[in-house]
């Protein structure tokens, strides 16, 4: 039993053992003498356990619930000074400091309890491994933590959100500094300037901090409301960003990190410093973490950020290259090509490759995504990789070729044109260019090791090819695009009555320099015939001519080489007589003018200028030879059968009714009964209505059909030279796959290039007529 004067002694040294933290001051002598006393009975053991328990106990029943009582419900206890705006900021303050006094009260008694055992061996099942104040401090966070209400994160959260946007603002330079509006409210506080509680809020911020560090608790109760906190103000700062592609913002967003949210965080760590002294590793280890963690989370997010926005970047270029250059830095840091890829392969899938986009429009995004990708990674693999379904949709549609010629030629700027403009000086520079990348080779670099072999490289300089050998590569022929160029220029020769040579001369010449002379030299014909074509018009209708007498209308001829020109459609039409005897008249002297040398006219191709008169007013148009030659038969003549007059032209029934459309869109005919037409009444008051002659620019088919037969169909004639040998083959060998049949014919039948999904397309066609049987994954000819 112990004596009152030691009980005494004990109370006032450990007010715990009446459940009590009102701690009285004593002195060392007090201390020495009552472990003294404890020793020579031998009751310091159970006194030592007895602390413990009571410590335990008290901070299980009074402690941890006075704290958390402060977060129960709204309570009244705040301050008549503090506004309610920020009072569960101050409610905070309050609670940790409440928290901070019970803990120094429960320390300094353990202070006292090492005092008073010190020279006193304790049983080993007693004494507190591995120190007594380490094994209180579990004991302590044990008892808070267990207690831990569900909604206490959002309260920490909502904390340090407050004080992150009070350091922002008045620590932060330029645009994130505080300014005061004009309606004189803190920006940080949300406060009145006459009652800003930054300074308040600072100060109790980092008064809070300093206690949870010593309290052990700051990376238990803030870590992760930290670390999600500052992970939403990346994504605020970094969706700031969005939709402004000509700036970078890669340099601002790493300052405003390293200035405003490091700097907080050291604050944090720091006990409120800014300057971490010689002997905090720890600290500096901590930070220098948190640094690299937030700047691996900066680059990521704010990279996949550019990616999602991409397409827009990618049409915007070059305006965006600022946006392009920031994501190469993040991907100098983080590997996201794979992301990039299916991301970009996404979006072009869903914007672009499908019926509702026109294929123009397809291809000036290809052409961009080639200038923006090709930037972006100068090996190509990107650009390959991301392309490669565009590539593969345009194939498979029908006016790419003519699409991409038209875009090449064309009037005014596009993407096409201007690059082909500028390959005279791009091929001129590259010799240049080529002197100084020899001085230059410390700074080369190979090829990623993912490179894939299909990227299309210039063969003399090993580097990517440039937009338009890119888009030829579509097709993986010069040829098609040629033919289609060479089509698609007698197309322009043959409408416009005044062509502008000299325009397409150049344009001409600039082609050559990317498609070589030899495939081009047709096109150069086409264009001399134009000239030469003047020169023969000026010699036959001059007045020495033959034709120099009494003709019964002006005309004028293009004379074109056959050979070089496309394969005009074989189509024909029976010339009113009056007509076909001018012509006549016209060959004739042109045998005359050229010896050993005639003419065969394409009588469906040309403009004919012809006058129509109705109720007096006579109406000059541009009309087609055809839809003058159905005129001038309906003034012979008022009335006509479909079958007749088709007889009369020479022209099949069906072909010749789409050419009547015009005249009865005219109002100058009508189908009075089935296949029977008539010459509109102009005495009548409802034909009258119904005749409203157009302008003569009007005046053209809305379809306007082309003379020309298409690139695809002058290619299947030209292949159609393979079926003599096809035949033979499979009536020698019975039955041949696609591929033998195409390894055969490369062999022996080499004078026409092709593929062998051209070489499918003809036999598939043969099936379809009947003339081969596709069995089995072999071709084989009908049994008879």
């Amino acid at each position: 039993m112990l004596n009152e004067n030691i009980c005494v002694a004990l109370y006032n040294v450990f007010p715990v053992l009446q459940d009590k933290l009102t701690v009285v001051h004593v002195t060392d002598e007090q201390i020495s003498q009552l472990s003294m006393q404890l020793e020579r009975l031998g009751n310091l053991p159970i006194i030592y356990e007895t602390i413990f328990f009571k410590i335990d106990r008290m901070m299980r029943s009074e402690t941890v619930p006075n704290f958390w009582r402060h977060f129960q419900g709204e309570t009244d206890s705040a301050p008549k000074d503090q506004p309610l705006k920020n009072q569960h900021f101050f409610r905070f303050q309050r609670a940790v400091s409440e928290l901070y006094q019970d803990f120094g009260r429960y320390y300094l008694q353990l202070k006292r309890l090492q005092k008073v055992k010190q020279g006193v061996p304790l049983p080993v099942d007693v004494a507190r491994k591995p120190s007594d104040l380490s094994e209180f401090n579990r004991m302590f966070r044990c008892a808070l933590l267990a207690q831990l209400p569900t909604d206490f994160n959002d309260l920490v959260y909502e904390f340090y959100s407050i004080a992150f946007k009070v350091f922002a603002l008045t620590h932060a330079d330029g645009d994130d500094s505080m300014e005061v509006p004009d309606s004189f409210q803190c920006t940080a506080c949300g406060l009145e300037s006459t009652n800003c509680q930054c300074q308040s809020l600072a100060n109790a911020f980092t008064s809070t901090n300093q206690q949870l560090a010593t309290l052990g608790l700051l990376d238990k109760i803030a870590g992760f409301t930290l670390t999600a906190l500052i992970q939403e103000r990346i994504d605020a700062k970094i969706g700031e960003t969005k939709e402004n592609f000509s700036v970078s913002h890669m340099e601002s967003l790493e300052r405003w990190l390293n200035t405003v949210v490091l700097q907080w965080l050291t604050r944090i760590y720091n006990r409120g410093s800014l300057s971490i002294g010689t002997g905090n590793g720890k600290i500096e280890e901590a930070i220098r973490n948190f640094q690299t963690k937030l700047s691996f989370y900066l680059y990521e997010n704010y990279a996949n950020t550019i990616i999602e926005q991409f397409f827009g970047i990618i049409i915007d270029f070059p305006m965006s290259q600022a946006a392009i250059d920031d994501l190469k830095i993040c991907m100098e840091k983080i590997d996201l090509k794979s992301h990039l890829v299916k991301t970009m392969k996404c979006t072009l899938n869903n914007k672009l490759l499908h019926p509702g986009v026109d294929t123009p429009d397809i291809l000036t995004g290809y052409v961009a995504a080639i200038k923006a990708l090709r930037y972006l990674d100068p090996t190509g693999v990107l650009l390959q990789t991301i392309t490669e379904p565009v590539k593969e949709y345009l194939r498979n549609r029908p006016d790419t070729v003519r699409c991409v010629v038209t875009g090449l030629t064309e009037e005014g700027s596009s993407d096409l044109s201007d690059e082909l403009a500028r390959s005279e000086y791009a091929r001129a520079k590259a010799s240049s260019n080529e002197k100084l990348e020899l001085t230059d080779w410390e700074n080369w670099n190979p090829d990623p090791v993912n490179a894939d072999l299909a990227v299309a490289k210039d063969p003399r300089s090993g580097k990517p090819s440039d937009i338009i050998s890119m888009v030829v590569d579509i097709y993986g022929s010069k040829e098609l695009f040629v033919n289609e160029y060479r089509n698609l220029l007698a197309e322009r020769l043959l409408s416009q009555l005044d062509c502008n040579t000299e325009k397409e001369m150049r344009n001409l010449e600039l082609l050559k320099i990317r498609f070589g002379d030899t495939l081009l030299h047709s096109c150069e014909v086409m264009l001399k015939d134009i000239n030469d074509s003047k020169r023969i018009n000026s010699h036959i209708l001059s007045e020495e001519s033959e034709l120099d007498g009494d003709k019964p209308f002006d005309m004028s001829a293009l004379v074109v080489s056959s050979q070089f020109w496309p394969t005009f459609k074989k189509e024909t039409m029976e010339l009113p007589p009056a007509i076909k005897a001018m012509f006549d008249q016209y060959t004739k002297a042109f045998e005359s003018f050229k010896d050993n040398r005639t003419l065969h006219w394409t009588p469906l191709n040309g403009r004919v200028v012809i006058d129509l008169e109705v109720d007096g007013k006579t109406t000059e148009m541009l009309v087609t030879p055809a839809q003058a030659t159905i005129a001038i038969h309906f003034s012979e003549q008022n009335e006509w059968e479909l079958d007749k007059l088709g007889q009369k032209m020479n022209m099949p029934p069906s072909i010749l009714r789409k050419r009547l459309v015009f005249w009865q869109a005219q109002g100058l005919i009508r189908e009075a009964t089935e296949n029977y037409f008539v010459l509109n009444d102009r005495n009548k008051p409802e034909a009258a209505e119904e005749l409203q002659v157009q302008p003569p620019e009007m005046c053209e088919d809305d379809d306007t059909e082309c003379a020309m037969e298409s690139a695809s169909d002058q290619r299947e004639e030209e292949l159609q030279v393979f079926w003599s040998y096809i035949e033979a083959m499979l009536t020698n060998l019975d039955s041949l796959p696609l591929e033998r049949i195409h390894q055969m014919l490369k062999m022996f039948a080499s004078q026409v290039e092709f593929t062998q999904e051209e070489l499918k397309k003809i036999l598939q066609r043969k099936v379809r007529e009947h003339k081969l049987v596709y069995t089995g994954g072999v071709y084989q000819l009908p049994k008879a």
